[in-house]
């Protein structure tokens, strides 16, 4: 774990108790006059506190000082993701976070299954967790969109993937992509994109769409 998550990070004093305490004293054994890495994953400072006392169930600790510290990907890239299974949304999102995407815009397409809901406080809590895990400064940003036609609106310069010569590589700019559900995109969906705009793996092989999503931002932003 790089960081402890608190939403309350940056106050003079905290108490530590719930499955933080559990992890810190009782996994990681930390004693008293330890000094720990917390962050609240809105700014992008790291605080670090004195643990002053321990008691059974929580701890009380001090901040010691802060400083600026942001660990983020190089560049941004938003990806429009058709929703899916969110039980698949949840196994890819750790890699994506992991990856540096900036923000998920959860789509619903014209294939997208109405009966498919999606829980931001849960997603928000694997996203915190990971965020520990990997040492990012900052949470992902989700939203939704009620179209591809909506999404566009406001990303007007995105990109589709998609079956295309138009190879995914490192000289195109891309900084928004949409990613299509397990029925792909409809004929209208398409004619949305010009055809520069559409991209394709170089593999005869058929993704799945929790599959692509994370190939792709590994290619766009690692």
């Amino acid at each position: 774990m790089r960081f402890l998550y608190n939403k309350d990070a940056s106050k003079d004093s905290l108490i530590v108790d719930g499955d933080s305490y559990k992890y810190l004293f009782k996994v990681r054994r930390v004693k008293s006059g330890s000094i720990l890495e917390l962050r609240n994953l809105q700014d992008d400072n790291i605080y670090y506190y004195k643990v002053v006392t321990v008691s059974k169930k929580e701890a009380f600790l001090d901040l010691v000082s802060f400083e600026k510290s942001i660990i983020k990907a190089k560049k941004e890239l938003i990806v429009g993701w058709c929703i899916i299974d969110p039980k698949e949304i949840e196994k890819a999102l750790p890699s994506l976070n992991e990856i540096g995407v900036s923000k998920i815009v959860f789509i619903k397409c014209a294939y997208s299954q109405a009966n498919f809901k999606i829980n931001l406080d849960r997603l928000k809590k694997i996203l915190i967790n990971s965020s520990q895990q990997c040492g990012r400064s900052t949470l992902m940003d989700l939203e939704f969109s009620l179209s591809i036609k909506n999404f566009l609106q406001k990303y007007p310069n995105s990109y589709l993937l998609d079956f295309s010569q138009n190879r995914v590589d490192s000289t195109l700019d891309i900084n928004s992509v949409i990613i299509g559900c397990e029925g792909g995109f409809s004929k209208d969906e398409r004619e949305l994109f010009e055809k520069e705009r559409v991209v394709g793996f170089d593999t005869p092989l058929i993704l799945k769409s929790q599959s692509a999503v994370v190939a792709i931002a590994s290619k766009i932003l690692l």
